[in-house]
């Protein structure tokens, strides 16, 4: 018989790009891994099997010449590239072994197929049960067993990871080498960059010897438990129940401060630990995920960017126009003269417009400008208004004074403690709180949103107006969020309140970022007294956009249809709710809208309708963001996938164990530090 190892390694790890090249003493880690491999006395020769992927031919060209054949097959079905692999050296059985273990044990690998050899099986592993630790897998089966499983298996799980297929009871003849003491939680494999620092901290020790035994390396766990303390916490194998967007995730928040670049976006805001984390295509109301796997969009839409639905094709059409005639220049591109007017156009009390690229920055470009107009330093704020030091000013002294608009328990650490008492948060339909603060500070703007959960009462827009008037203060709408969902415009044309200055951003490009604030030329001019400029600002692809998806919404009239499809989800929450006889509070905008249960257990429902949903094709949580293509065919669906979750969550009211049915915590409820 033939003994082949076929070790597989790739250049593409999703959690550690480029490990197995990655240097351990000035030597690449797979080149250490071969070495000590070589030192088997069962096998007939090591094979490297890889993928065509381009990135793996730096590695192919170094293990090739060191010697070793490498044969090149398919990235994603490891089954086929072993049968590839198998089949042109003519093995008669084959040894698995992955790149990521180069604290291999030659030793323990020969245990293993010795074992094989004498027990009349077709598969044998030193890793099924696992006792060894987690890093010496050895996995034995036969030529022919291989074929069959090749044959026999369409499961995508089974070709990406070779041989669960085998493992499968009642299939083959099998059998396992295990230790006398279970040692399968000691991690020695290298998955991320905490098991790199383990393994090479290993190397170090014992160099320049390369050929240490694994009970070597037990010794010096036991005696030097620091070296090894870095990754213990990593689960063994979780690999194989994670998703590719799962594992970049985990990969992210080794390089970015909380993962990502949004606190919405999160994987903990939604699915802790389940979350696919990453999309590899969107469109319509559909994202596909880095596995391919597809889901209908019933949450929050790219944050309510896209209310024409994901990869329009108009607006889409006309960015690659501008990409095709290039997109930044020394000039000033003309879209954004047009597209001031066209705000200008849609809102006839306001005379100039800034641009900007995000909502954050609009918020501060407006604040600066009002301050600026004013002549006055501190501002009443209600509601959500992005990151700036301006805005987050208001928790300095009391980390809670922004609670009740978005951010409850942020602890504003690092904006500056001079800003403190500048400026001064108020309630929505509360107008005598905001008279209050008017009479007791020198208040020179107000800034809110025109509705965010509920509407005015008792004509308080009309009173907030009067108000900044009559004391000479600018009041400003941030419509970032309420732009364009209820009119053609912003939010507050619906009520007849005209500000001082307002600002639109989500919605106004459909997706690509383009953000605007607009105001009284009176107002406006005092831009011209400060300075307020980015590069950035001057990029064509966002005016572009703009004017396009302006178009679009203008033609559909997609506040009209958005309006109704958020009302009429609305009601079929209640009518679920009223169904299954359960309490239910409902927020937002209809196009913006949400429900939440009424019960001390609502954020754990809230992670059970998502992880449930997951699993059927939704992404889901407690409310949706809706866009044009969010379709009466789609929302049906939608509902009866999500009725029977109703009733499993009337069960849980009655005494059903929630946490029982979670396979990961709960979702975090709001801002919260990431570790």
């Amino acid at each position: 018989m033939k003994v082949v190892a076929i070790v597989q390694a790739r250049m593409g790890s999703t959690r550690l790009p480029n490990k197995v090249m990655k240097p351990v003493c000035g030597v690449p880690m797979i080149e250490l891994l071969l070495a000590r491999l070589a030192k088997s006395k069962e096998i007939d020769q090591i094979v490297l099997a890889t993928s065509t992927d381009g990135r793996n031919t730096p590695l192919v060209a170094h293990v090739q010449s060191l010697g070793y054949t490498c044969i090149r097959g398919s990235e994603t079905d490891v089954l086929e590239r072993y049968l590839v692999a198998a089949r042109q050296v003519q093995a008669d059985v084959v040894v698995r072994i992955t790149g990521d273990c180069p604290l291999i044990d030659a030793g323990l690998v020969d245990q293993t197929i010795q074992r094989f050899k004498c027990s009349d099986v077709d598969y044998l592993s030193n890793s099924s049960p696992a006792t060894f630790p987690d890093g010496l897998d050895t996995e034995v089966f036969s030529m022919q067993a291989l074929e069959q499983a090749g044959r026999a298996s369409q499961d995508a799980f089974d070709h990406e990871h070779v041989t669960p297929y085998l493992r499968r009871p009642g299939l083959f003849k099998t059998g396992a080498l295990t230790h006398d003491q279970d040692l399968s939680g000691l991690r020695w494999t290298v998955d991320e960059l905490s098991d790199f620092e383990v393994v090479s901290k290993v190397f170090h020790h014992f160099a320049p010897n390369i050929h240490f035994s694994w009970i070597d390396v037990l010794a010096l766990q036991q005696q030097n438990k620091e070296i090894f303390a870095a990754n213990h916490n990593i689960v063994r194998n979780e690999g194989a129940a994670m998703g590719t967007g799962q594992k970049l995730w985990k990969r992210a928040k080794a390089v970015i401060p909380g993962g990502n670049m949004l606190l919405s976006k999160r994987s903990e805001m939604f699915l802790p630990d389940q979350w696919p984390a990453y999309f590899s295509k969107a469109k319509g109301c559909q994202v596909w995920d880095m596995d391919g796997n597809r889901y209908t969009d019933m949450c929050i839409m790219g944050i309510g960017t896209n209310t024409l639905g994901y990869g329009h094709d108009e607006v889409d059409a006309a960015v690659r126009q501008t990409v095709d005639t290039g997109n930044m220049s020394t000039f000033n591109c003309p879209e954004e003269v047009y597209l001031a007017e066209k705000l200008v156009e849609l809102h006839p009390w306001s005379d100039m417009v800034r641009l900007a690229r995000s909502g954050g920055e609009a918020n501060a470009i407006a604040i600066r400008i009002a301050r600026a107009a004013s002549g006055r330093d501190k501002v009443a704020v209600c509601g959500y208004h992005g990151w700036h030091d301006w805005y987050l000013s208001a928790n300095l002294g009391d980390d809670e004074n922004l609670a009740g608009h978005l951010l409850p328990g942020l602890d504003p650490k690092g904006v500056p403690q001079n800003l403190r008492g500048t400026v001064f948060p108020f309630n929505y339909n509360n107008y005598q709180q905001l008279e209050d603060l008017v009479n007791a500070h020198d208040i020179g703007v107000i800034k809110m949103e025109v509705v965010r959960n509920m509407g005015p009462e008792e004509n308080f827009l009309q009173k907030v107006r009067q108000l900044a008037t009559q004391r000479g203060i600018v009041l400003i709408f941030d419509e970032c969020t309420s732009g364009f969902r209820e009119t053609f415009g912003g939010l507050h044309k619906k009520y007849g309140v005209e500000p001082d200055m307002a600002m639109f951003g989500k919605a106004l490009g459909n997706g690509y970022g383009i953000t605007a604030t607009i105001g009284r030329r009176e107002i406006m001019e005092a831009a011209q007294s400060t300075f307020i400029s980015s590069t950035f600002w001057t990029e064509r692809i966002g005016p572009t956009a703009a004017l396009k998806t302006l178009e679009v919404m203008g033609r559909v009239k997609s506040w009209e249809i958005i309006t109704q499809t958020g009302l009429g989800i609305r009601a079929g929450w209640q009518q679920l709710a009223d169904k299954h006889d359960l309490k239910i509070d409902h927020w937002g905008l209809p196009a913006l809208t949400g429900f939440t249960f009424k019960s001390e257990n609502a954020l754990a429902y809230k992670t059970l309708i998502t992880q449930e949903m997951l699993a059927k094709g939704y992404l889901a949580s407690n409310s949706v963001y809706v866009c044009t293509e969010h379709t009466q065919a789609v929302i049906a669906g939608y509902f009866d996938a999500l009725d029977p979750l109703f009733a499993t969550i009337k069960e849980c009211e009655e005494g059903r164990d929630v946490m029982s049915l979670l396979k990961g915590p709960i979702c975090h409820g709001g801002f919260k530090r990431l570790n």
